[in-house]
């Protein structure tokens, strides 16, 4: 093959390619890499793994990260939940909108330990292709195991406070 032939085979591949990547949506991406996301509205107060990696950009939030739910389902709203995302690391200099959780079991790795803080300035409503329960690992037969934790009543409590100082609403807090 001569190389005009090659150079010409590699733009169509490569047109190819993008028309490809471009017909994908989240769902098919996510079926791709095996993560299983959300097909139901999940409840106020899950712990769930979001993943900010696609549409957003520095200084907003660009990675995987756990979150909670803080919204319950809402008409009109099909395939929408708000969440707040969760860090490991506690900030220099904790803020209202900071919200420190503890939790009973610490959580499997890549978030080790039992502390986290809700970074209640960083609320995002995503769609359920972004969440995914998560992941232990695998059982004996190979299949996926997850787990479901949730905040507890008073860390959502607590979670919907800092996000109303978040959003400059403080005097709401004392309707909660």
């Amino acid at each position: 093959m001569s190389p005009r032939c090659c150079a010409v085979w590699r733009r169509r591949a490569r047109r190819r390619l993008n028309r490809f990547e471009r017909s994908l949506n989240a769902r098919d991406i996510a079926s791709w890499l095996s993560i299983m996301t959300l097909s139901y509205h999940p409840a106020p107060g899950a712990l769930l793994v979001c993943d900010y990696d696609t549409g957003f950009r520095e200084p907003e939030m660009v990675k995987r990260r756990l979150c909670v739910v803080i919204t319950p389902r809402l008409r009109r709203r099909d395939g929408l939940c708000t969440v707040v995302p969760l860090s490991t690391t506690a900030p220099d200099e904790p803020q209202d909108y900071h919200c420190e959780m503890t939790f009973a079991r610490p959580l499997p790795k890549p978030w080790p330990g039992d502390r986290k803080w809700a970074k209640c300035d960083m609320l995002a409503t995503v769609g359920y292709g972004r969440l995914s329960p998560i992941g232990i690992g695998r059982d004996a037969q190979g299949k996926r195991r997850y787990i479901y934790p949730h905040a507890n009543g008073d860390q959502l409590k607590e979670i919907r406070k800092a996000v109303l100082c978040a959003l400059s609403l403080r005097e709401l807090t004392i309707h909660l």
